[in-house]
């Protein structure tokens, strides 16, 4: 019997796909599709009504498991999203996506945002040929994205312009496989990536 670690836990009890543990969540190991239900139960149970809050609070804690953010994180986005002429929702979107760890995540550099961090916190990515240490650093249009070449050498970067190429970028990103070099180019769109989540739910949650 395979023993499901945390990550797949958080997705059974979310009820859909978070994508925690990289190409495993694409695959048919998959733990949410072999026990499409929250940990614990053994067969479904009738689904009880939630009231909003509980529904707003889920949202939160599933952004939070998702892109690896805390209370204060989620707070300080919120709080700057709200300043905006924009939709705060589309703001809030925004400040997560264009997040340094996420977006080694969106480009393949990484299996998982996990990984993503880790590569970005040990020093192996550059933006505009500076080294960035910190997973939170925020991107914007025409930052260049590229990976330090003495990391280049580190078995987690091997074979990885032959795996870039099957890479389905998001339209905010570009990507050279063979230089390892990508910029991103315009700015994520709530309506265009369809996230998993309800930011409605989310702005709510927070406008208390």
């Amino acid at each position: 019997m395979v023993k499901l670690d945390s990550k797949c836990k958080k997705c059974r009890r979310a009820g859909e796909k978070l994508f925690l543990k990289g190409e495993r969540c694409y695959g048919i190991k998959c733990a949410l599709l072999r026990k499409p239900y929250a940990p614990g139960m053994h067969k479904k149970r009738k689904t009880k009504n939630t009231s909003e809050y509980g529904r707003q609070l889920e949202e939160v804690r599933k952004v939070k498991v998702t892109y690896g953010v805390n209370e204060a994180q989620m707070k300080k986005y919120f709080n700057e999203s709200a300043k905006s002429k924009a939709s705060t929702s589309d703001e809030f979107f925004k400040k997560l996506e264009l997040r340094l760890d996420n977006i080694i995540f969106r480009l393949g550099f990484a299996s998982s945002r996990r990984e993503a961090r880790q590569m970005v916190s040990h020093g192996h990515i550059l933006v505009n040929g500076k080294k960035i240490d910190v997973p939170a650093y925020k991107l914007k249009k025409g930052d260049i994205i590229t990976i330090r070449s003495q990391s280049l050498e580190k078995p987690a970067f091997k074979d990885l312009s032959k795996k870039l190429k099957k890479v389905q970028l998001p339209d905010y990103l570009t990507l050279n496989p063979e230089k390892l070099e990508a910029k991103v180019i315009g700015e994520p769109s709530l309506a265009k990536e369809l996230p998993p989540f309800d930011f409605r739910q989310i702005v709510e949650f927070y406008s208390r």
